[in-house]
């Protein structure tokens, strides 16, 4: 299980900041999108926009293999604009 963050444009589409979800402990990192995915259909609009932090750390959408341990946190972090 790990905690997923929803953070801006995400949070809105998937109607929470925060929730705890079981998948693979090995998954690379467009499949953890994916596994998200199922859970909320409404995010896939902004899949060509998001990256991932897990653990803090960066991660595009790709075949990147994730190792993710019990309670890691990933951060589901839209395009963010500003100025």
């Amino acid at each position: 299980q790990v905690s997923v963050l929803y953070f801006a444009r995400s949070a809105e589409l998937a109607g929470l900041r925060c929730e705890t979800l079981r998948v693979p402990r090995q998954v690379t990192s467009l499949q953890l999108w994916e596994e998200i995915v199922k859970v909320h259909p409404r995010l896939a609009v902004i899949r060509d926009q998001v990256v991932f932090a897990v653990r803090q750390e960066y991660v595009l959408l790709g075949d990147q293999l994730l190792v993710l341990q019990p309670g890691d946190e990933v951060a589901v972090i839209p395009p963010i604009s500003g100025g």
